[in-house]
Protein backbone atom coordinates (compact mmCIF):
# COMPACT_ATOMS: atom_id res chain seq x y z
CA UNK A 1 0.00 0.00 0.00
CA UNK A 2 2.78 2.25 1.03
CA UNK A 3 4.55 1.79 -2.55
CA UNK A 4 0.92 2.20 -4.40
CA UNK A 5 0.43 5.26 -2.40
CA UNK A 6 4.16 6.93 -3.53
CA UNK A 7 3.15 5.82 -7.00
CA UNK A 8 0.29 7.98 -7.40
CA UNK A 9 1.71 10.84 -5.54
CA UNK A 10 4.95 11.24 -7.83
CA UNK A 11 2.16 10.55 -10.85
CA UNK A 12 0.10 12.73 -9.72
CA UNK A 13 2.78 15.45 -9.24
CA UNK A 14 4.29 14.99 -13.18
CA UNK A 15 0.51 15.10 -14.90
CA UNK A 16 -1.46 17.57 -12.65
CA UNK A 17 1.12 20.53 -13.62
CA UNK A 18 1.89 19.48 -17.36
CA UNK A 19 -2.72 19.16 -17.59
CA UNK A 20 -2.90 22.50 -15.78
CA UNK A 21 -0.20 24.19 -18.29
CA UNK A 22 -2.13 22.20 -21.36
CA UNK A 23 -0.17 22.94 -24.74
CA UNK A 24 2.86 20.81 -26.32
CA UNK A 25 4.17 19.91 -22.88
CA UNK A 26 1.25 17.85 -22.15
CA UNK A 27 0.38 16.64 -25.38
CA UNK A 28 3.93 15.05 -25.62
CA UNK A 29 3.07 13.38 -22.27
CA UNK A 30 -0.30 11.97 -23.48
CA UNK A 31 1.76 10.87 -26.79
CA UNK A 32 3.88 8.90 -24.44
CA UNK A 33 1.26 7.30 -22.55
CA UNK A 34 -0.49 5.76 -25.62
CA UNK A 35 2.93 4.39 -26.85
CA UNK A 36 3.23 2.81 -23.65
CA UNK A 37 0.01 1.65 -23.62
CA UNK A 38 0.50 0.21 -26.96
CA UNK A 39 3.51 -1.38 -25.96
CA UNK A 40 1.49 -3.36 -22.96
CA UNK A 41 -0.82 -4.89 -25.59
CA UNK A 42 2.03 -5.95 -27.69
CA UNK A 43 3.93 -7.51 -25.00
CA UNK A 44 0.51 -9.15 -23.66
CA UNK A 45 0.87 -10.49 -27.29
CA UNK A 46 4.56 -11.59 -26.70
CA UNK A 47 5.56 -9.53 -29.83
CA UNK A 48 9.26 -8.06 -29.48
CA UNK A 49 8.61 -4.24 -29.05
CA UNK A 50 12.11 -3.73 -31.64
CA UNK A 51 9.98 -6.13 -33.90
CA UNK A 52 8.69 -4.95 -37.71
CA UNK A 53 5.14 -5.34 -36.62
CA UNK A 54 5.62 -3.53 -33.38
CA UNK A 55 7.15 -0.35 -35.08
CA UNK A 56 4.48 -0.46 -37.18
CA UNK A 57 1.68 -0.32 -35.32
CA UNK A 58 3.47 2.15 -33.21
CA UNK A 59 3.51 4.59 -36.24
CA UNK A 60 0.13 4.03 -37.20
CA UNK A 61 -1.03 4.69 -33.68
CA UNK A 62 0.96 7.73 -33.83
CA UNK A 63 -0.96 9.13 -36.67
CA UNK A 64 -3.83 9.26 -34.62
CA UNK A 65 -2.52 10.25 -31.65
CA UNK A 66 -0.90 13.16 -32.50
CA UNK A 67 -3.14 16.41 -32.64
CA UNK A 68 -4.77 17.30 -36.19
CA UNK A 69 -2.16 20.29 -36.98
CA UNK A 70 0.51 18.60 -36.17
CA UNK A 71 -0.32 16.60 -39.88
CA UNK A 72 -0.90 20.21 -41.60
CA UNK A 73 2.25 19.69 -43.84
CA UNK A 74 0.43 16.40 -45.48
CA UNK A 75 -1.92 16.82 -48.67
CA UNK A 76 -5.97 17.48 -47.55
CA UNK A 77 -6.85 13.99 -49.30
CA UNK A 78 -4.23 12.27 -47.00
CA UNK A 79 -6.19 12.21 -43.65
CA UNK A 80 -4.98 10.86 -40.87
CA UNK A 81 -7.50 7.97 -41.28
CA UNK A 82 -6.15 7.08 -45.01
CA UNK A 83 -2.65 6.74 -43.46
CA UNK A 84 -3.63 4.31 -40.62
CA UNK A 85 -5.25 2.68 -43.88
CA UNK A 86 -1.50 2.53 -45.29
CA UNK A 87 -0.04 0.95 -42.09
CA UNK A 88 -2.69 -1.69 -42.00
CA UNK A 89 -2.06 -3.03 -45.92
CA UNK A 90 1.54 -2.87 -44.87
CA UNK A 91 1.28 -4.66 -41.78
CA UNK A 92 -1.21 -7.10 -43.99
CA UNK A 93 1.80 -7.36 -46.62
CA UNK A 94 4.51 -8.27 -43.72
CA UNK A 95 2.15 -11.48 -43.48
CA UNK A 96 3.25 -12.88 -46.63
CA UNK A 97 6.74 -11.51 -46.17
CA UNK A 98 6.51 -13.59 -42.84
CA UNK A 99 4.90 -16.78 -44.14
CA UNK A 100 1.94 -16.29 -41.71
CA UNK A 101 4.45 -16.29 -38.62
CA UNK A 102 3.06 -13.27 -38.40
CA UNK A 103 -0.46 -13.52 -39.30
CA UNK A 104 -3.58 -12.57 -39.68
CA UNK A 105 -4.91 -12.38 -36.15
CA UNK A 106 -1.82 -10.89 -35.41
CA UNK A 107 -2.36 -7.98 -37.64
CA UNK A 108 -6.18 -7.66 -36.02
CA UNK A 109 -4.86 -7.40 -32.75
CA UNK A 110 -2.12 -4.79 -33.18
CA UNK A 111 -4.68 -2.69 -35.46
CA UNK A 112 -7.48 -2.99 -32.87
CA UNK A 113 -4.63 -2.14 -29.88
CA UNK A 114 -3.57 0.94 -32.02
CA UNK A 115 -7.16 2.01 -33.04
CA UNK A 116 -8.27 1.41 -29.17
CA UNK A 117 -5.07 3.19 -27.41
CA UNK A 118 -4.65 6.05 -29.89
CA UNK A 119 -8.08 7.24 -30.05
CA UNK A 120 -8.73 7.10 -26.64
CA UNK A 121 -5.98 9.43 -25.37
CA UNK A 122 -6.30 11.44 -28.39
CA UNK A 123 -9.29 12.19 -26.90
CA UNK A 124 -7.66 13.00 -23.47
CA UNK A 125 -5.95 16.13 -25.14
CA UNK A 126 -9.08 16.96 -26.81
CA UNK A 127 -10.78 17.48 -23.37
CA UNK A 128 -8.10 19.63 -22.08
CA UNK A 129 -8.30 21.69 -25.42
CA UNK A 130 -11.78 21.83 -24.19
CA UNK A 131 -10.46 23.32 -21.34
CA UNK A 132 -9.10 22.36 -18.17
CA UNK A 133 -12.24 22.46 -16.12
CA UNK A 134 -13.78 19.84 -18.57
CA UNK A 135 -10.62 17.88 -18.16
CA UNK A 136 -11.06 17.59 -14.52
CA UNK A 137 -14.94 17.17 -14.91
CA UNK A 138 -14.17 13.67 -16.48
CA UNK A 139 -11.44 12.66 -14.26
CA UNK A 140 -13.11 13.70 -11.43
CA UNK A 141 -16.35 11.21 -12.71
CA UNK A 142 -13.39 8.46 -13.28
CA UNK A 143 -11.51 8.32 -9.95
CA UNK A 144 -14.62 9.25 -7.55
CA UNK A 145 -16.20 5.99 -9.69
CA UNK A 146 -13.07 3.58 -8.95
CA UNK A 147 -12.57 5.36 -5.29
CA UNK A 148 -16.40 4.60 -4.51
CA UNK A 149 -16.27 1.23 -5.97
CA UNK A 150 -13.57 0.20 -4.47
CA UNK A 151 -14.58 1.32 -0.94
CA UNK A 152 -18.19 0.69 -1.12
CA UNK A 153 -17.38 -2.40 -2.44
CA UNK A 154 -14.88 -3.68 0.18
CA UNK A 155 -17.42 -2.48 3.18
CA UNK A 156 -20.83 -3.83 2.05
CA UNK A 157 -19.71 -5.75 -1.80
CA UNK A 158 -21.53 -9.31 -1.39
CA UNK A 159 -23.38 -9.82 -5.20
CA UNK A 160 -20.37 -10.37 -7.89
CA UNK A 161 -20.57 -7.81 -10.60
CA UNK A 162 -18.64 -10.02 -13.38
CA UNK A 163 -17.18 -13.18 -11.15
CA UNK A 164 -15.93 -14.70 -14.39
CA UNK A 165 -13.79 -11.87 -15.58
CA UNK A 166 -12.89 -9.33 -11.97
CA UNK A 167 -13.81 -11.33 -8.98
CA UNK A 168 -13.90 -8.79 -6.48
CA UNK A 169 -16.10 -6.60 -7.83
CA UNK A 170 -19.79 -6.06 -6.92
CA UNK A 171 -23.05 -4.50 -7.69
CA UNK A 172 -23.28 -2.67 -4.54
CA UNK A 173 -19.49 -1.15 -5.28
CA UNK A 174 -20.45 -0.69 -8.53
CA UNK A 175 -23.96 1.28 -7.60
CA UNK A 176 -21.52 2.99 -4.78
CA UNK A 177 -18.70 4.33 -7.17
CA UNK A 178 -21.66 5.74 -9.58
CA UNK A 179 -23.14 7.84 -6.61
CA UNK A 180 -20.15 9.05 -5.42
CA UNK A 181 -19.75 10.08 -9.07
CA UNK A 182 -23.02 11.30 -9.29
CA UNK A 183 -22.28 13.73 -5.81
CA UNK A 184 -18.81 14.87 -6.77
CA UNK A 185 -19.69 15.60 -10.05
CA UNK A 186 -22.63 18.02 -9.46
CA UNK A 187 -20.99 19.58 -6.89
CA UNK A 188 -17.89 20.03 -9.60
CA UNK A 189 -20.80 21.20 -12.03
CA UNK A 190 -22.13 23.55 -10.16
CA UNK A 191 -19.08 25.75 -9.75
CA UNK A 192 -18.05 25.21 -13.16
CA UNK A 193 -20.70 24.19 -15.71
CA UNK A 194 -20.08 21.14 -17.92
CA UNK A 195 -23.99 20.44 -19.03
CA UNK A 196 -27.08 22.11 -19.41
CA UNK A 197 -30.01 21.95 -15.84
CA UNK A 198 -29.05 19.78 -13.46
CA UNK A 199 -31.27 16.76 -14.92
CA UNK A 200 -29.15 16.61 -18.05
CA UNK A 201 -25.69 17.14 -15.59
CA UNK A 202 -27.63 13.90 -13.50
CA UNK A 203 -27.96 11.68 -16.73
CA UNK A 204 -24.40 12.50 -18.31
CA UNK A 205 -22.06 11.45 -14.88
CA UNK A 206 -24.15 8.12 -14.57
CA UNK A 207 -23.91 7.24 -18.33
CA UNK A 208 -19.95 8.36 -18.11
CA UNK A 209 -19.88 6.48 -14.67
CA UNK A 210 -21.20 3.16 -15.99
CA UNK A 211 -19.12 3.47 -19.17
CA UNK A 212 -16.14 4.00 -17.12
CA UNK A 213 -16.89 0.37 -15.30
CA UNK A 214 -17.48 -0.88 -18.55
CA UNK A 215 -14.07 0.28 -19.61
CA UNK A 216 -12.41 -1.05 -16.11
CA UNK A 217 -14.31 -4.30 -17.08
CA UNK A 218 -13.05 -4.51 -21.04
CA UNK A 219 -9.37 -4.18 -19.45
CA UNK A 220 -9.70 -7.02 -16.98
CA UNK A 221 -11.16 -9.52 -19.27
CA UNK A 222 -8.39 -8.79 -22.07
CA UNK A 223 -6.12 -9.27 -18.90
CA UNK A 224 -7.43 -12.33 -17.98
CA UNK A 225 -7.24 -13.64 -21.41
CA UNK A 226 -3.87 -12.97 -22.04
CA UNK A 227 -3.14 -14.70 -18.36
CA UNK A 228 -1.66 -11.77 -16.65
CA UNK A 229 -2.51 -9.68 -13.68
CA UNK A 230 -1.12 -6.38 -14.57
CA UNK A 231 -0.93 -4.59 -18.20
CA UNK A 232 2.67 -3.89 -17.43
CA UNK A 233 4.88 -2.82 -14.45
CA UNK A 234 6.03 0.95 -14.94
CA UNK A 235 3.67 2.24 -11.90
CA UNK A 236 4.92 -0.01 -9.04
CA UNK A 237 1.95 -0.67 -7.00
CA UNK A 238 -0.46 -0.16 -9.88
CA UNK A 239 0.46 -2.32 -12.60
CA UNK A 240 0.75 -0.52 -16.23
CA UNK A 241 -0.63 2.47 -18.06
CA UNK A 242 -3.92 0.86 -19.11
CA UNK A 243 -4.44 -0.36 -15.62
CA UNK A 244 -4.63 3.06 -14.86
CA UNK A 245 -6.58 4.81 -17.66
CA UNK A 246 -8.76 1.66 -18.85
CA UNK A 247 -11.78 3.42 -17.57
CA UNK A 248 -10.81 6.63 -18.98
CA UNK A 249 -10.55 5.18 -22.44
CA UNK A 250 -14.04 4.76 -23.03
CA UNK A 251 -15.13 7.44 -20.97
CA UNK A 252 -13.54 10.29 -23.15
CA UNK A 253 -15.08 8.95 -26.73
CA UNK A 254 -18.18 9.00 -25.55
CA UNK A 255 -18.14 12.43 -23.97
CA UNK A 256 -16.64 13.32 -27.31
CA UNK A 257 -19.65 11.91 -28.79
CA UNK A 258 -21.97 13.19 -26.48
CA UNK A 259 -20.52 17.22 -26.88
CA UNK A 260 -18.28 17.26 -24.25
CA UNK A 261 -15.45 17.67 -26.10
Amino acid sequence: MKQRVITAIIALLIFIPLAVIGGTAFDFLVIILGLIGLSEILVMRKKLLVSPEAILSGLAAVVLLVPQNWLAFLPSVATRFTIFYFFVLILLLYTVMTRNRFSFDDVGVLVLGALFVSLGFHYLMAARQAGIDTLFFLLFIVWTTDSGAYMIGRKFGKHKLSPHISPNKTWEGSIGGTVAALIVGLVFNYFWPQAGNWIESCGIIILLSIIGQAGDLVESALKRFYGVKDSGRILPGHGGILDRFDSLLFVLPFAHFIGLI
